[in-house]
């Protein structure tokens, strides 16, 4: 049995801050199996976001290993993003893709 889906303390916000921006976000954080957080459609582009709260330690914002082996066996960036400011320099301007996972 699957342990109960949980999100980061910033996750909402951050849900918020995209919609604001006029992005439609589908939280997908329950599918489970490392599967990351949300998915992000933006001005005609998909993007898959891992959210990590970056008020915690950087050590408690580490990839688990069910994360580490999905986004590795992708073949698409998954942008990991810890704050609102972050969202803001993933949405904003020409493309520019700060922390993607491309390298997992």
């Amino acid at each position: 049995m699957r342990r109960r889906s949980r999100i980061d303390a910033n996750q909402p916000e951050i849900t918020r801050a995209l919609r604001k921006l006029g992005a439609v976000v589908t939280p997908i954080h329950t599918l489970g199996h490392g599967i990351p957080d949300l998915l992000v459609s933006w001005r005609q582009r998909w993007y898959v976001l891992e959210v990590k709260d970056g008020a915690k330690p950087p050590s408690d914002r580490k990839l688990t290993p069910d994360e580490k082996k999905w986004i590795g066996a992708q073949r698409a960036p998954v942008h990991i993003v810890e704050s609102i400011t972050d969202v803001l320099e993933l949405f904003s301007g020409p493309e520019r893709l700060p922390r993607s996972t491309d390298s997992v």
